[in-house]
């Protein structure tokens, strides 16, 4: 389990407004983390397009191997179990990783 790494996850319980549900989740933490702790940080994926600001739509492809357009929501960032991945679906690019990354520099902002 790497960073950048798209796989298939469950995401359930939740809470409230948290995203539910089997769906594709992105790993945005560092690989000394994942390589060493039981868990990683993600983000979930979605089908629902809204575009919200710093969200970047991923257009299906042979590299991330999704089936639909999808909207990463940066903003629904977890820290999960990595029992709660099933398969690994396919890789962002580092052009991505590096728009989540600044996307949440911006949301932490005071």
């Amino acid at each position: 389990m790497k960073q950048a790494e798209i796989w298939e996850m469950y995401f359930n319980p939740v809470k409230g407004s948290e995203q539910s549900g089997r769906r594709p989740a992105v790993i945005i933490s560092g690989n000394a983390l994942n390589d060493n702790l039981n868990i990683v940080i993600v983000c979930p994926l979605t089908t629902k397009i809204k575009a919200f600001k710093g969200n970047i739509i991923l257009q299906p492809n042979s590299k991330n191997n999704l089936l639909k357009e999808s909207e990463i929501l940066t903003f629904h960032v977890r820290s999960v179990s990595k029992e709660r991945l099933i398969r690994k679906i396919g890789l962002i690019s580092n052009n991505d990783l590096q728009q989540i990354h600044k996307t949440l520099n911006n949301i932490l902002k005071y």
